[in-house]
């Protein structure tokens, strides 16, 4: 079925890559899509919000039912030739958006045309904003709009996954997703002096060593927790002279459990002040709690894997859960809802070996064929 609506498919993801559009600014965007939409017989269109769109299909019938794209871009310069490459300086689809939107847009095409083939109400959710947040999800909710669905499928193209693979499971998909900004206020001095100053840079050095504690010594190797610290700044090259008064530290926590995200949070702000009362050094701490982890309803991922496996009998496999964030969270969170990876990185190693948020990223074409069926298939068998 797949092949009737293909060159559509290929023609939307083409001409939305060459013209990207950032988190909450997705304007030109979203008016492509309800262009479309509108164009539908049987769809009626929902502005939910200023850059998010619900095309709805047998509104009233049978079960609330929702089918879930991401539609917003990065700030990435694309280092691809493709000639539907980004037209826009500075913004790409380097996460697989683009894919997600044309694969719905085709399901829409489909359903529109099918319409008898489904015996619930169905939602295509066009959502903007998953880059940046708090999130689009998380303001589509907001609305109360999805308060009384029965169920939500999304999906994710992966380009780490060879395309075919497709990755159910149930319980932890994604990570709970946070992120930390530390100042600490040392004491500047010359650098031949150094008992006269408090050195910022000892001391984030410090704290950097038992952060790592966190990790190796504190939490089940079974429960996995990511703590990255990717900030480290103090000093100005050319001042080799100089112990400098301040230094930056900023970095990315990443947990599976509520546990363990309050444990960590809970730890770094102690570890912190430990080390900094030991130099008598000051801090300031400012913890940004991120998207949560998405957890697939595990009722609903038998179905879905139970539906998949009778298509695509030898592609259904279950991996461990990413540690990205995703903030899809925000709908399987009130509503029982199954999130899929779908392989796009071609089906020989090194065709799309970039990973997501890479200049060079890409996505295999021949995977929205996967991705298509699924969302059908998911939608025509829901009883």
């Amino acid at each position: 079925m797949y092949q009737f609506y293909k060159d559509k498919v290929i023609e939307d993801r083409r001409y939305l890559h060459a013209h990207p559009e950032l988190s909450f600014e997705e304007y030109e965007t979203t008016k492509y899509i309800r262009d479309i939409l509108n164009s539908l017989e049987n769809c009626e269109v929902v502005e939910l919000t200023e850059t998010s769109t619900v095309g709805i299909f047998n509104r009233g019938k049978g079960k609330k039912l929702g089918l879930r794209a991401d539609i917003d871009a990065l700030p990435v310069q694309e280092e691809r030739d493709f000639e539907f490459k980004s037209t826009i300086d500075g913004k790409m689809h380097a996460c697989g958006h683009d894919g997600h939107t044309a694969i719905l847009l085709g399901v829409a095409r489909y359903i529109n045309d099918h319409l008898d083939e489904f015996d619930n109400e169905i939602n295509c959710i066009f959502q903007h904003a998953e880059e940046k947040i708090p999130g689009g999800a998380k303001e589509m909710v907001a609305t109360g709009f999805f308060s009384d669905f029965d169920f939500i499928y999304g999906q994710h193209l992966m380009s780490t996954e060879q395309t075919g693979v497709i990755d159910i499971k149930a319980g932890p998909v994604t990570a709970n997703s946070d992120k930390y900004h530390i100042k600490i206020q040392g004491k500047g001095g010359h650098a031949s002096q150094p008992e006269q100053s408090i050195d910022p840079i000892i001391i984030g050095s410090q704290f950097l060593s038992s952060l790592q504690t966190i990790v190796s010594r504190q939490v089940s190797p079974f429960d996995p927790v990511v703590v990255s610290n990717t900030v480290f700044q103090a000093g100005v090259p050319g001042a080799e002279n100089i112990i400098p008064d301040s230094a930056i530290l900023g970095g990315s926590v990443r947990t599976t459990s509520l546990e363990n995200r309050a444990h960590v949070k809970k730890q770094i702000d102690q570890q912190l002040k430990s080390v900094c009362e030991v130099f008598d050094a000051s801090y300031e701490l400012n913890y940004t709690d991120g998207y949560a982890a998405v957890i697939n309803d595990e009722e609903k991922a038998d179905y879905v894997k139970s539906v998949l496996r009778e298509v695509y009998p030898e592609n259904v496999v279950t991996r461990q859960p990413l540690m990205g964030g995703e903030d899809f969270s925000a709908f399987s969170e009130i509503v029982p809802s199954v999130y899929v990876i779908i392989g796009s990185g071609g089906k020989t190693p090194g065709e799309y070996d970039y990973p997501h948020h890479h200049p060079k990223f890409a996505l295999d074409e021949d995977s929205f064929e996967y991705g298509f069926n699924s969302m059908i298939h998911v939608m025509k068998s829901y009883k």
